[in-house]
């Protein structure tokens, strides 16, 4: 399996990586198939985690997604210091009657104590790369980054990135955070396009675009047919229509990397293959 090594910051590691999320919040399939899937993708070479303090089902243990990254490594057998594992402050889970929600916090001390709590769930002393999840609009938002740099001075965290922003807050985050910043994590797929000025100002700036739920994301409904172009090339191609748009989006630039997430093994594994596939310049100007 060829999954492409790309720089992000000044980590190198695969352009593919893994969003723990679905193996943690509602509609999971329990612990034991979370820990192999996450093992399954690193023993296929995948050397990039996220996660999220958030990533827990209302009502159940805060950060197991984090804690459940924690074991998975802990009971992995290969080489744990390639791994960059990144997780995300800023937001909690709670219910709304019956429909779970996402409040956010971006209180700069409650930052800073999300921060830590990551740390320690997660098994570290430094976390190598943390995320300001989602701009909380009741607090300015170089007040939330000024959270995530008192965790980058005092140790907690080695390196920063913001997620979920527009270019202006992109701008705040670099004045508060300096060279320290070195990813943005923007929702990007076929039916999310909404960021692309977003990726293309990172190209400009040498930061890191991570796109998530680059599969469209299975929470909210969305337009399927959006999908057709792809499933067309992938009969060419004899694979997935998933391994064709991680493949596309991959294409957009050297400083993309997308987080699949996956329910079970066999997709991300899947998804993984998608480093295996060359799209051509006309199958790239026919998906857009």
């Amino acid at each position: 399996m060829a999954i492409p090594m790309r720089k992000l910051g000044p980590f190198i590691t695969t352009a593919i990586g893994q969003g723990e999320m679905p193996l943690t919040i509602e509609n999971n399939r329990g612990h034991d198939v979370g820990i192999q899937t996450i093992h399954a993708a690193l023993d296929a070479g995948c050397r990039h985690l996220d996660t999220a303090w958030a990533y827990y089902t209302p009502g159940e243990e805060e950060q197991t997604g984090e804690k459940l990254v924690r074991e998975a490594l802990d009971t992995w057998d290969g080489p744990r210091d390639e791994v960059l594992v990144a997780t995300k402050v800023g937001l909690r889970r709670a219910w709304d009657g019956d429909k779970p929600i996402w409040p956010r916090d971006g209180k700069p001390e409650h930052i800073v104590e999300y921060g830590k709590q990551s740390a320690r769930a997660l098994g570290v002393d430094t976390i190598d790369l943390l995320y300001l999840h989602r701009h909380d609009p009741q607090v300015p938002y170089e007040e939330s980054c000024a959270g995530i740099k008192q965790l980058l001075d005092e140790g907690v965290a080695a390196w920063a990135g913001v997620s979920n922003v527009t270019i202006e807050q992109l701008d705040i985050a670099r004045r508060v955070l300096g060279d320290k910043l070195v990813a943005v994590q923007n929702q990007y797929s076929p039916v999310h396009l909404e960021t692309q000025d977003t990726m293309d100002y990172c190209a400009k700036l040498g930061l890191a675009f991570v796109c998530w739920s680059p599969l469209g994301g299975y929470r909210h409904p969305y337009d399927d047919s959006k999908f057709d172009p792809f499933r067309k090339v992938a009969a060419d191609h004899g694979v997935s229509y998933q391994q064709i748009v991680l493949a596309w989006e991959l294409a957009k630039g050297d400083h993309v990397f997308v987080i699949p997430g996956a329910h079970r093994p066999e997709t991300i594994v899947d998804s993984l293959h998608s480093g295996d596939v060359t799209l051509s310049d006309e199958e790239l100007a026919y998906l857009g």
